[in-house]
C-alpha cells in the first residue's frame, strides 16, 4: 500500500488523497507502527501516561492495546494527551538546552501509523538533494555530495540554520501545506490535534502549544 501511495503521488503531483484515515487505523498499519514504536530508542521512556512502551511485551497486552487504539480511532474519540517536557543538553551549544516533548505510548502508536501513511506521499515531492530527516538518507550522504562537488571545481559551502525552527513552526502554515496533498479532513484533524496537544512541564503545569512542534515524537525529526 505504501508503494501504491508513493507511485500515485509521483505520477500526479497535483493529486489530493481523500481516503487515508481508514489506513491509519488499519490493523496492518497499526501492527507495523507498534513495531517501530517498540524498536525506537525512546521505547523505555514514558510520557504523561507513565506507560513505558517497551514494557508492553505480552502478546495479549499488545493485542488489547492495538485494539483499543483502533476502536478509538474508528469512533473518532481518540484525543492526544500533552507531551511530557524534558530538557536535555544541546551538543556544542555552550550549555544551552534543547526541549523534548515525549508523547504517551498510544500517541506514539498513532503518530507512527500516520507516518506510515503520509511519508510515501510527501516523499514524492522532495528533491534528490534533500537529505534531512528522510528515510534511508543521512547527513553523511550530504557530506559525500559536498566532497563530490569539491572534485568538480566548487570551492564554497554555505552553512545556514533557522533558529529554533521547530519551536516556531506556524501550525496554520504547516496544515495549509498538508492540504495541498491531503484532502481527508479526518487525517488533517488528527495532525492538528497532535500540534495542539500541549506540553506538561516537570512541575505538572500544562501549557498550550500555539506554535511549534516539540521534538521527541515519532512524527518529529530526531534530536541528533
Amino acid at each position: 500500500m505504501q508503494t501504491k501511495l508513493h507511485q500515485w503521488a509521483v505520477d500526479d503531483p497535483d493529486r489530493k488523497f481523500d481516503d487515508l484515515y481508514n489506513l491509519v487505523h488499519h490493523p496492518d498499519f497499526l501492527t507495523v507502527a507498534w513495531e517501530r514504536v517498540r524498536g525506537n530508542k525512546g521505547a523505555r521512556t514514558a510520557g504523561v501516561d507513565r506507560v513505558i512502551p517497551a514494557f508492553i511485551a505480552d502478546d495479549a497486552d499488545i493485542v488489547a492495546f492495538l485494539k483499543d487504539a483502533r476502536e478509538q480511532l474508528k469512533a473518532r474519540t481518540f484525543t492526544p494527551l500533552p507531551v511530557r517536557e524534558r530538557m536535555i543538553p544541546k551538543p556544542g551549544s555552550g550549555g544551552k538546552l534543547r526541549r523534548l516533548g515525549i508523547p504517551t505510548a498510544m500517541d506514539r502508536l498513532v503518530q507512527a501509523a500516520l507516518v506510515l501513511v503520509l511519508e510515501p506521499i510527501f516523499e514524492a515531492s522532495f528533491k534528490p538533494v534533500s537529505y534531512g530527516f528522510r528515510p534511508e538518507r543521512r547527513a553523511h550522504d550530504a557530506i559525500a555530495e559536498v566532497h563530490h562537488f569539491g572534485t568538480k571545481g566548487y570551492h564554497w559551502v554555505l552553512d545556514a540554520d533557522i533558529e529554533a525552527c521547530f519551536d516556531n513552526i506556524a501550525h496554520s502554515a504547516l496544515l495549509e501545506r498538508m492540504r495541498r496533498r491531503v484532502g481527508d479532513k479526518r487525517v488533517l484533524a488528527l495532525v492538528k490535534a497532535f500540534l495542539k496537544a500541549g506540553i506538561m512541564s516537570a512541575d505538572g503545569e500544562t501549557r498550550d502549544t500555539n506554535t511549534g512542534t516539540p521534538q521527541g515524537g515519532i512524527v518529529t525529526p530526531p534530536t541528533q
